[in-house]
């Protein structure tokens, strides 16, 4: 089996540095473990359609950990990381990302 190709977008490397950032204020260790966890989980993507449709925005698959999405799309077997957000937004808000 070919594995993937994946590329974070600048726009989810920022998500996850503010997401860091939030959270090593109150906890350095648990900021880092959750960091960890949103970079790993892209990794475990083995096909493109392995994971959900987003049900909000129903352009992109979604991987998700914790409070989080990690929200992708697949071309020519390239995985396009495309940002992370928080599942407690507003519907509102995450229709228009």
């Amino acid at each position: 089996m070919k594995k993937v190709k994946i590329i974070w977008s600048k726009q989810a490397q920022l998500a996850v540095k503010s997401i860091f950032d939030y959270y090593k204020l109150r906890s350095p260790q648990s900021a880092k473990k959750l960091k960890n966890e949103l970079l790993q989980s892209p990794k475990k993507i083995q096909f493109a359609k392995q994971y959900q449709v987003d049900e909000i925005n129903p352009k992109y698959r979604r991987i998700v950990v914790r409070d989080y999405k990690v929200l992708f799309q697949e071309k020519n077997q390239v995985i396009q990381i495309l940002d992370v957000i928080s599942t407690r937004q507003s519907p509102n808000i995450l229709r228009s990302k």
